[in-house]
């Protein structure tokens, strides 16, 4: 299940790909350009994707947070930062701490509870499955997070391209993964969307309902 965009009308569509030219060419000047190792606001997160400290952004991969960087909100974000570190202190120079892009080490307190229900849709009769998982004792502040993997990511169980795997992570607990079919996975969200995310904050239970 591989997530693509639908095509839309000529101009939409062109509109679409000179925005995807416009980030590439921003990431290939970021790879050039940027040491990673000196950037204070980039975090690796247990899930494999990269954090943003000063956005709340996440990241597939270090090029796109790279090509982010060169966006205007990073760089609006970096220049009210320095004017608010200015304001603060006039008369101190300041240097960015290094980075270290390693995940955050936390005490895990093993893996959450959860339930899983096979439903039909009413009106294509498709599988869909809902995933259900609780976070008790979840970090203040903390929302789970998820991400589909595919097979050939993984080094736990031999590849196979006829399944993906869906990941759930929250600190403290251990990150926890699904097989599931590996068929294209509808996004939309809304009222008639085949794509659903919830955190209950009130039950913290984090709840998943996909098409497969």
């Amino acid at each position: 299940m591989s997530e693509f965009g639908k095509a839309g009308g000529g101009g939409l569509q062109s509109s679409q790909y000179d925005n995807i030219d416009r980030r590439e060419r921003l990431k290939q000047i970021a790879l050039e350009t940027i040491d990673i190792s000196k950037d204070p606001y980039i975090i690796s997160n247990h899930l494999g994707s990269y954090d943003c400290k000063l956005c709340l952004t996440v990241h597939n991969n270090i090029g796109n947070y790279l090509a982010h960087t060169q966006g205007k909100k990073h760089q609006t974000n970096l220049a009210r930062r320095a004017a608010r570190d200015q304001r603060e202190n006039p008369n101190k120079t300041t240097f960015a701490p290094k980075a270290r892009i390693q995940p955050k080490k936390t005490i895990k307190i093993g893996r959450p509870g959860y339930k899983i229900i096979k439903q039909r849709d009413q009106e294509t009769g498709q599988l869909s499955l809902l995933f259900q998982i609780d976070y008790p004792e979840i970090e203040h502040g903390l929302q789970p997070r998820h991400r589909f993997m595919s097979s050939f990511e993984q080094r736990v169980e031999p590849s196979n391209k006829d399944f993906q795997y869906l990941l759930f992570a929250a600190e403290p607990y251990e990150t926890i993964a699904f097989k599931i079919p590996n068929k294209k996975i509808d996004r939309t969200t809304g009222p008639d969307g085949k794509f659903f995310t919830h955190w209950d904050r009130t039950h913290l239970t984090f709840t998943v309902s996909t098409l497969c």
